[in-house]
């Protein structure tokens, strides 16, 4: 039996996963696709996320695939461009997901977690106890068919947006509004790309450019349903096109790999967990990745939930998933507040003219929200 079974073997889950081995839990990490797999991602990894691969020692194995990234460019309606210097000091890197993920369950492995991808996960293995419903493993379909169910002490649900455990459980939800989709390629041929990470917002939507050590560009439009899904390549080259000064840069560019499309991208969870089941990553809520701090949230709720599993393995914990809860708040409180007023802005044009024109009247403050953003000391 296992002491832990992680589903989703993403930064959230691997994270954990590490954790737990080097803590001494037997620990078997399961996700659906085969590794190495590509995920839309805006592939930016930023200084707050850096800090905490680093104190997992993480960082040089990491650092060998990266490009730097110096800091981040914001351009809004009226003219509005500020770009703020990470500084000497601060490190954020650019990775492809199918890089990052892929090192980050090798360390995992390393350490003595059992890795098995290519598996479907049907979903909780429930029981009822004197305190009410209970999970006891994880239901997984087998090589023949058949389902298997697999026992653990504790599960933790790290499957993403549409997890088998959160959103069947009543745990997350996705809100009625915003409705928003990413869609996402990689380009060649993008003039007048540096080293820092851009984010390009307008009323409705936003598009998010990075450079990947490959030499291509990574380009990520987020828009709200209204938008025709059936032909993401139309739309994400409209986006581009809508703006002037992103339709010359993209005059010579050529789109290399077929655009990827997610959604709807906001998760609401009402819980970190129940009996027997603790959540990570975009299973434990998922706001928008328009600040760029999507992986610091995987990364350090992986830790956290790891964290309350040995405490729960070695008696001191009664409940593991409110204590969960607890240090959520306590580590991501502000930020949520701060990533959800950005999301209204966003859906709101008006609102989105009248912060362009106070960032032109006084740009530290758009300066101030994009070190915050990137979880700068």
């Amino acid at each position: 039996m296992f002491d832990c079974i992680i589903c989703g073997a993403g930064p959230a889950g691997a994270t954990a996963a590490l954790v737990l081995a080097r803590g001494g839990a037997r620990v078997l990490m399961l996700d659906r696709a085969r590794f190495p797999r590509d995920k839309l991602c805006g592939d930016t990894i930023n200084p707050g996320t850096i800090a905490i691969l680093r104190r997992l020692q993480l960082l040089d194995s990491l650092a060998q695939r990266a490009v730097r990234v110096d800091g981040m460019i914001v351009t809004g309606e009226h003219g509005v461009h500020v770009r703020c210097d990470y500084g000497p000091d601060a490190l954020a890197f650019a990775l492809v997901r199918r890089e990052l993920d892929a090192t980050l369950a090798r360390a995992a492995v390393a350490a003595g977690v059992r890795f098995e991808d290519g598996v479907v996960v049907r979903g909780p293995l429930m029981d009822e106890d004197r305190g009410g419903p209970r999970v006891r493993g994880i239901v997984m379909a087998g090589r023949d068919g058949r389902d298997v169910r697999v026992p653990a002490s504790i599960v933790i649900g790290a499957d993403g947006r549409r997890s088998r455990f959160a959103v069947p459980l009543g745990l997350a939800r996705h809100p009625r509004r915003p409705r928003r989709w990413a869609i996402g390629a990689y380009f060649s041929g993008v003039d007048e790309v540096s080293g820092f990470g851009e984010m390009h917002v307008r009323r409705g939507g936003y598009v998010g450019i990075a450079r990947v050590p490959s030499g291509l560009v990574n380009v990520c439009a987020v828009v709200p349903r209204t938008a025709v899904l059936d032909n993401p390549t139309v739309i994400l080259r409209r986006q581009i096109d809508r703006d002037p000064r992103l339709r010359r840069r993209f005059t010579r560019a050529t789109m290399e790999t077929t655009p990827v499309v997610i959604g709807p991208l906001a998760v609401d969870a009402s819980a970190a967990g129940m009996p027997g089941l603790l959540l990570a990553g975009d299973a434990a809520g998922f706001i928008d990745p328009m600040t760029g701090d999507g992986l610091r949230f995987a990364v350090r709720g992986g830790e956290l939930a790891a964290d309350v599993a040995l405490a729960a393995f070695a008696g001191r914990l009664g409940l593991p998933h409110a204590q969960l809860a607890r240090l959520r708040r306590r580590e991501f409180g502000g930020k949520w507040r701060f990533n959800r007023t950005l999301r209204r802005l966003v859906d709101r044009g008006v609102t989105v003219e009248l912060a362009g024109l106070a960032t032109l009247a006084a740009p530290w403050l758009l300066r101030r929200a994009i070190s915050y953003a990137g979880d700068l000391p």
